[in-house]
């Protein structure tokens, strides 16, 4: 019976990029310490969450991969045997940019032990998450990445929302989903709306779990950002006013969910932490085999699934 300890690093973000990169160090060393072996961290966790503006002298602070922050973490991954998700702003090629998680396994010969990468394949343009104008949508597909720590699949905040992407990606051998996401509250909308964004937020993920028989794994940001970065010395300074009005709240609520939905660990809203689940990766054949949905797909009949609408 093959049990994996999880650690879901749930972080606030200052506007220093090397603040938080030495933050991220710390805490995934603190997870591994504590036992975990699959190690995930929030979105975009080298800066605060910059996508509230368009501004072409923040393309300054992304990087290649491997590059400096898998360089850093991965001596981590190498201290304690780990395998860990990082969410990074990658510089593919000049002018070419994608929201990327790098997948470290300390078992990986490769530079910085990446054994895999996944480009964000829904990139979101919204008020204060204006991503189309930084990122590339995704050219790789959805993946199933085999890990010493077990077969996993990578998804990006934007992708949660679609089952498609999850279903795709259990359907290549993912039996836990790892959702590195940064999404919070409009400090307007909150009291009026705030519960139930989080609540479907929460709810689309436990289904992905349910419909698929898998394990999900959501870690989130916490703390209010207005998306200042300060990078080699440079302040960017966020939108607005950076008064308690303007600005995002993320909202945390980190979670990981077992094949059946249910919730094993829940974080708070509003403080950092590390989140800990012991996965049984029995339990993914165990609920197959009772709730057995994928035997029951009637996949002669979804052919509509790849059209924008039928009409």
């Amino acid at each position: 019976m093959a049990i994996t300890r999880v650690g879901l690093i749930q972080m606030s973000c200052e506007s220093s990029t090397e603040a938080n990169l030495a933050k991220a160090v710390a805490r995934v060393r603190e997870a591994g310490e504590n036992g975990a072996r699959l190690v995930c961290l929030p979105e975009l966790f080298r800066a605060q969450y910059f996508c509230q503006r368009e501004d072409h002298a923040l393309f300054a602070t992304s990087e290649s991969i491997p590059g400096p922050s898998t360089a850093a973490l991965s001596e981590v991954v190498r201290e304690f045997k780990l395998v860990l998700v990082a969410s990074l702003f990658e510089r593919r090629a000049p002018g070419l940019y994608h929201n990327t998680a790098a997948i470290l396994d300390h078992a990986s010969t490769t530079p910085d032990n990446i054994s895999s990468i996944y480009r964000k394949m829904h990139i979101p343009d919204d008020p204060l998450y204006y991503e189309k104008f930084y990122f590339t949508p995704g050219d790789l597909g959805f993946l199933s990445q085999r890990t010493s720590a077990g077969q996993i699949g990578t998804l990006v905040c934007w992708d949660q929302w679609y089952p498609e992407g999850a279903r795709v990606t259990a359907l290549k051998g993912a039996e836990t989903l790892f959702f590195p996401t940064a999404i919070g509250w409009h400090p307007s909308e909150k009291q009026e709306f705030g519960e139930r964004q989080y609540d479907a937020w929460q709810t689309i993920q436990r289904a992905h779990a349910i419909a698929n028989g898998v394990f999900v794994c959501a870690v989130n940001r916490v703390g209010h950002e207005h998306g200042d970065v300060e990078h080699n010395g440079k302040m960017l300074r966020g939108p607005g006013d950076h008064t308690a009005a303007d600005g995002i709240e993320f909202w945390g609520g980190s979670f990981i969910a077992d094949p059946f939905g249910r919730i094993l660990a829940k974080a708070s809203h509003d403080k950092e932490e590390i989140l800990y689940a012991d996965l049984d990766a029995n339990e993914v054949e165990v609920t197959r085999q009772h709730w057995p949905f994928l035997r029951d797909r009637r996949i002669d009949a979804y052919g509509g699934i790849t059209s924008r609408f039928l009409d």
